[in-house]
């Protein structure tokens, strides 16, 4: 499993762990599923630009718009799973420290996510 100051990392391996699981249970290959954890991947260690600082009032309140529209879905999304099946509640609960700081932290915490991953990669390929 990943180092314990990367968050992103530990749980993009545990979610990939379950997939390869759940792929080895029921011998069938989850490409959809794969593809969305790939998108979440990247989208959580996306770093802002720095136009974004740039946005009018209207512009941020826009977007935060969007994005409380998204928190919303995964929300009904996450409770209708724990109503439906106690496993994921229950998976949920077990694994929250892996995470929880992904999805809680603030953008300078996600930049030294991506940063601390983009060193390592870089460390790698020498």
């Amino acid at each position: 499993m990943a180092e314990e100051g990367k968050p992103d990392a530990q749980l993009f391996d545990l979610l990939s762990t379950l997939l390869q699981q759940v792929e080895s249970l029921s011998n069938q290959e989850e490409v959809e599923l794969r593809a969305k954890i790939e998108a979440l991947g990247l989208e959580v260690t996306k770093v802002p630009s720095e136009q974004s600082k740039h946005l009018n009032e209207l512009e941020i309140a826009a977007e935060l718009d969007k994005l409380s529209a998204k928190l919303d879905d995964v929300d009904k999304m996450i409770s209708s799973a724990m109503a439906d099946d106690p496993q994921v509640q229950s998976l949920l609960s077990s694994t929250a420290d892996v995470w929880m700081p992904v999805i809680t932290a603030t953008a300078d915490q996600r930049r030294e996510f991506s940063g601390s991953t983009d060193e390592d990669n870089h460390e790698e390929q020498q």
